[in-house]
């Protein structure tokens, strides 16, 4: 789980890391013979048994210096990642995080170019709220309504969601699921854990080479393990 790629100045929530340690991290990857890919790519894989040495790559947030840092160094390494991103704050700023600095993220044509460089674009909801106190109206809006938004956006199908600041409840599951989605993540969801609130692993500016190793190898006794399930397909109408 990464957010932002830029050259750190002040970061009070740790959202930053800077492009020569992402560097080092996808290299780190890559001398373990891992492939990082987005969650699509992550599940399909699993889905058919082929997806040990996978790693799923997300970025949250949908900041601008996604295409301007990270996708360059992902295509140097020959991998994918996901963005999740804030249909209702194209082109905005991180208003959600303050005290902290501002940060420009995603217009229209920045998300259309992510796409266009093979990275899968998913839903961080509309505007970067928590979810779980949100009325029935708003929570419809920000899970169907971004999900028909990007799809415009984009020109495919966008299948997966993004929780904002990781809180999750049952009936925003239901809402995600209903939405129309096929996955979502969380950060670390406890008794909830599944294919609609799967864990992830912070990754910031201070994971040298041995965090990694220790974050990749006690992943599975810090985070409760996901059962296999075949990707959710919501149930269509019948003519």
């Amino acid at each position: 789980m990464y957010h932002s790629v830029a050259d750190r100045t002040d970061d009070p929530y740790q959202v930053t890391v800077s492009p020569g340690r992402l560097e080092r991290q996808l290299g780190w990857l890559r001398r373990r013979g891992l492939a990082g890919v987005s969650m699509a790519q992550l599940l399909r894989a699993r889905a058919e048994g082929r997806g040990a040495r996978l790693v799923g790559l997300t970025f949250d947030d949908g900041y601008a210096d996604f295409n301007e840092a990270a996708v360059p160094l992902l295509h140097r390494y020959g991998f994918t990642a996901t963005v999740y991103v804030l249909p209702g704050r194209l082109g905005g700023e991180n208003e959600w995080d303050s005290p902290g600095p501002r940060k420009s993220l995603l217009t229209e044509d920045g998300i259309r170019l992510a796409a266009e460089a093979g990275m899968e674009v998913g839903s961080h909801g509309l505007r970067h709220i928590d979810l779980t106190a949100a009325d029935d109206e708003t929570l419809a809006a920000e899970t169907a309504r971004s999900r028909a938004l990007l799809q415009d956006i984009t020109g495919t199908e966008v299948t997966g969601f993004c929780y904002p600041y990781g809180t999750v409840d049952e009936r925003v599951i239901g809402a995600v699921r209903d939405a129309g989605y096929t996955y979502a993540v969380g950060i670390d969801p406890g008794p909830l854990t599944g294919l609609f609130a799967l864990p992830r692993i912070h990754v910031g500016e201070n994971d040298t080479d041995l965090r990694l190793h220790l974050k990749w190898r006690l992943h599975r006794w810090r985070r409760q393990p996901v059962p296999y399930a075949a990707p959710y397909e919501p149930e269509r109408a019948r003519p």
